[in-house]
């Protein structure tokens, strides 16, 4: 049953959707994207990549199955607000311990539901992405559009200061693990299970940590993490990488990581039209000329022109053939576009964490 309050959905190009609200009631200004998973909605909602966005789903129907304690990736919502066709205020599953809207008004997130979440792809697809702002207690039209011309591009964003952890920290305490150094660009929990799962013992550093910060944890293997806004922007963490790859300890990132990795080693980013968000999105590894689905959440992509000769790329997207992985031919480094810890999504790509520590074994054994 929908919400009976009105809302409002206005985008940078001037179109204006009514709806009714969802969660918070309130506004909320960010960069309207669309997600083309059927589920992981929480998943996503926690995702701190989605710092400084509007969320729109793509299914029809968000919500059946309610929310829990279990399926966050963060500590909080990082997304600015959520778009959907219709939230389900009657969540069928024996995990769930409440709905959707509930879960959005807990944590103070704005969102609207009941409009044409088809037509809006069809915009942010044909024109790109775009400002939007949404609002539930404010419904003069003009007030919300001037609002919304004051706010900023993600262009020249950078998003991970805001996301990173504020101190280092210890996921695990396995003191006969390998030790990786996990660099916090906006990390999420899949992935240190991931790595604790291999037996790891973790710790994770703030993305403005030093180079003395994190050799003094005496790392085995470092990881970049996955994280919002432009990579370019990230300045401090390429510097950090560019230290990091001298040592030539082995390395793994990606998503935000990836962007970093590639920009330490010369190459250059760029925003993609509408980019790549969703659960199911066909990515050929061609090293083994095998298609991986893969879940996606990015907005820049690495122009191909740009990478040096050293860098060889691994694996190339078959919806637009944008570089989705990368290798170093000299040093310990390789990096993939994608979330390869999977949730939501499936896991056709979690072999690239035994990649990492089959490295990382190599490493030892070569500098024992």
């Amino acid at each position: 049953m929908i919400n009976q309050k009105p809302a409002k959905l206005i985008l940078a190009n001037g179109k204006i959707f009514n709806g009714f609200s969802l969660g918070k009631i309130g506004q909320s200004t960010g960069e309207v994207c669309f997600n083309t998973g059927m589920t992981g909605y929480q998943e996503i909602l926690t995702d701190p990549s989605y710092c400084g966005q509007l969320i729109t789903m793509t299914y029809p129907h968000i919500g059946n199955y309610g929310v829990n304690e279990e399926d966050i990736e963060s500590n909080q919502i990082y997304a600015k607000g959520l778009i959907v066709k219709e939230s389900c205020d009657f969540p069928s599953n024996y995990r769930s311990q409440g709905t959707l809207n509930q879960y959005l008004k807990k944590n103070h997130i704005t969102g609207i539901q009941g409009i044409d979440t088809r037509y809006l792809t069809r915009i942010i697809r044909d024109e790109g992405s775009m400002n939007g702002i949404i609002s539930s207690n404010n419904l003069n039209e003009k007030e919300l559009q001037q609002k919304l011309s004051k706010h900023p591009l993600m262009n020249g964003l950078d998003l991970a200061k805001v996301v990173t952890c504020k101190q280092r920290y210890s996921w695990n305490k396995n003191d006969k693990g390998y030790k990786i150094a996990a660099i916090d660009y906006g990390i999420k929990h899949n992935i240190l299970r991931l790595l604790a799962s291999h037996g790891c013992r973790i710790e994770i550093f703030p993305a403005k940590s030093s180079l003395d910060d994190i050799l003094s944890f005496k790392p085995q293997g470092i990881f970049l993490s996955n994280g919002p806004g432009d990579p370019s922007a990230v300045t401090y963490g390429v510097k950090l990488v560019k230290e990091l790859l001298k040592i030539n300890l082995p390395l793994f990132g990606i998503c935000l990581g990836h962007q970093i990795l590639s920009l330490a080693l010369g190459a250059k980013t760029y925003k993609l039209k509408f980019g790549h968000r969703g659960c199911n999105h066909p990515v050929k590894n061609i090293q083994n000329n095998i298609v991986e689905i893969t879940s996606q959440n990015h907005g820049f992509s690495i122009e191909n022109k740009t990478l040096p000769n050293n860098i060889i790329i691994t694996h190339t997207s078959l919806n637009d053939q944008t570089i989705e992985g990368i290798e170093c031919k000299n040093k310990n480094a390789f990096s993939v576009q994608y979330h390869p810890e999977s949730s939501p999504g499936p896991h056709d790509s979690r072999y690239l964490f035994d990649k990492f520590i089959n490295l990382i074994k190599k490493n030892k054994k070569e500098y024992a």
